[in-house]
């Protein structure tokens, strides 16, 4: 006897093509932002990389200007008009630093200026060579010529000490002198004595040398007679001559005729003053100079 067996399927679900539908279309709207984003992203990272290189470019441009500011500086010289002109350019650069505008506008005008006020200072550097050239050259003429000139003063100062020097052996040259200088105290009787209370002149004889060179005529000889304190005997007038740029007393004088020879000579001294014992000296002088000298005592 067959068994019959009734067995019961359910039908099978079937997904709606609407929402296979929206799936699609929500991947395909995913995708579409998730592209959009990452274009975006890309898009800010790309422009915050050219923002931070143009900022980097413009400082580096900024930086170039100051430093062509200090440039500048450097090549301050004495020249007015230079100095000047290179005051103007370094007042371009500052005005240049202060000009507002974007990143983009700065590099371009920086760039452009900088390319122009490297021109200028080129040309400057050469004009500044030239006068440094032109000035170490006059500088160097100027030591040579003071050299010469010094070497001139030099030779014009050891002419003139030679020329003094020569004029004043030549004056000594003529200065005249005494020899065989004698001193001889005498009494009223003309007696030769040295007993001071017996003394009424005293007598001093010499005689002036042969000069070739010195000038021949009327020459005026004074004698000082010098008592144990070394003041002069005055004569009866109490005048005076000049010696060493000083006056001074003398107590004889007596003029001759020179001419050139030996030529002998006596001056009188007549006693105007008391004598004291002791040693006293007989100096003789003619134009300004002493020609001789001799001492002797009286007791």
């Amino acid at each position: 006897m067959e068994t019959t067996t009734n067995s019961y399927q359910r039908p099978e679900k079937k997904t709606p093509v609407v929402l296979v539908l929206l799936v699609i279309l929500l991947a395909i709207a995913v995708a579409v932002l998730g592209y959009k984003y990452y274009t975006e992203s890309q898009k800010l990272e790309d422009t915050a990389a050219e923002k931070e290189i143009l900022e980097d470019v413009k400082s580096d441009l900024e930086k170039q200007l100051r430093d062509m500011v200090v440039e500048y500086d450097s090549l301050k010289t004495e020249n007015d008009s230079i100095n000047t002109l290179l005051t103007g350019e370094q007042d371009k650069i500052k005005k240049l630093l202060r000009f507002q505008a974007s990143d983009a506008e700065k590099i371009k005008r920086f760039r452009e200026e900088l390319e122009t006020l490297r021109k200028v200072m080129r040309s400057y550097i050469v004009q500044i060579d030239s006068l440094n050239t032109r000035n170490r050259l006059l500088t160097e003429e100027n030591i040579q010529v003071r050299q010469q000139l010094t070497v001139a003063e030099t030779q014009n100062v050891e002419l003139s000490k030679e020329k003094e020097m020569l004029g004043t052996q030549v004056q000594l040259a003529k200065v005249l002198s005494a020899k065989s200088i004698v001193v001889e105290p005498m009494t009223k009787g003309d007696n030769v004595n040295n007993k001071v209370k017996k003394i009424a002149k005293i007598a001093v004889g010499f005689t002036i040398r042969e000069n070739a060179v010195s000038d021949p005529g009327k020459k005026v000889i004074y004698l000082r007679l010098l008592n144990p304190d070394n003041v002069a005997l005055a004569n009866p007038t109490g005048d005076m001559f000049t010696y060493n740029g000083e006056n001074v007393v003398y107590s004889a004088k007596r003029d001759m005729e020179f001419e050139n020879k030996d030529i002998d000579i006596k001056i009188y001294w007549d006693k105007t003053e008391e004598l004291v014992p002791g040693n006293y000296t007989a100096v003789l002088y003619a134009e300004g100079y002493e020609i001789g000298s001799a001492s002797f005592i009286l007791k």
